[in-house]
């Protein structure tokens, strides 16, 4: 069976995020996932974990200023030192959650820069990231995120990131592979799947178009499940959706694949 983390970006948004752990709980998951925890003490969302019986399976490294419209930082060459310094923070708290992978957001393409710098700034970028974080036990992931939500984004298609990771060489690097944005960028979901499984260390959902729950769109997300058990994927499947109408309303969907 597919195994469900809430994404608390977005799923229980209605409760200030130190709240979100027990509606996560009380919603039946045991995993929870969100993109940053920069603006806590990392103590106290430990906290709020262990006392709601939770997993943290992913959080990001910090991406810029996300207030004002950056959306990463790793693809940037006059960022690179507060790339690195941002590394490092990434890594203590990750260390004190008990998160075992974090995810690197390339970032939108610098306007004006030669393409070939950004590319190997990127790469630089996630070779000195996945140094680090093997020095402490963690994997490094990378996300192709769609160019509608998020126009100019640097990394937005599923072999354009495999193409880096094989530059990158690490084996501690590895793919995330969102299905929402695949399916708004690339479509050809289950044959890619298959394809790239042994390099994908995290999956997240969403439906199209909406970016809704499962079962409000055109994905067919009962195929891509029963997909997921017959190759034997190990990881988690992160909800990061927006819901339809409320969190709890929207959660029958998940026993229905799981049935």
């Amino acid at each position: 069976m597919p195994k469900f983390a809430a994404n608390l970006t977005m799923l229980f948004n209605e409760t200030p995020f130190m709240g979100r752990f027990s509606r996560a709980k009380l919603g039946g998951f045991t995993a929870v996932e969100f993109l940053f925890p920069y603006a806590f003490a990392a103590q106290d969302i430990k906290t709020q974990l262990d006392n709601n019986g939770l997993k943290l399976v992913l959080h990001n490294l910090p991406a810029g200023d996300w207030e004002a419209g950056e959306r990463g930082i790793a693809c940037h060459p006059d960022r690179v030192d507060e790339f690195k310094a941002g590394v490092g923070k990434a890594i203590e708290y990750a260390q004190i959650l008990g998160v075992a992978q974090l995810n690197c957001l390339a970032g939108k393409t610098p306007l004006g820069l030669d393409a070939q710098l950004v590319r190997s700034t990127f790469v630089s970028n996630l070779q000195y990231a996945a140094a680090e974080l093997k020095k402490a036990g963690l994997k490094l992931l990378i996300e192709p995120i769609n160019t509608f939500d998020i126009p100019g984004f640097y990394l937005s298609k599923t072999q354009q990131a495999i193409d880096i990771l094989d530059d990158v060489g690490a084996d501690n690097a590895f793919l995330q592979y969102d299905i929402y944005h695949a399916q708004r960028m690339e479509g050809e979901l289950a044959s890619t799947i298959e394809k790239f499984l042994p390099r994908i260390a995290h999956i997240q959902l969403a439906d199209n178009p909406g970016r809704n729950e499962p079962g409000t769109g055109e994905i067919n997300y009962g195929y891509l499940f029963k997909l997921l058990d017959r190759l034997a994927y190990p990881g988690w499947i992160g909800c990061e959706y927006k819901p339809l109408t409320n969190t709890e309303d929207g959660l029958a969907w998940v026993n229905q694949y799981k049935s």
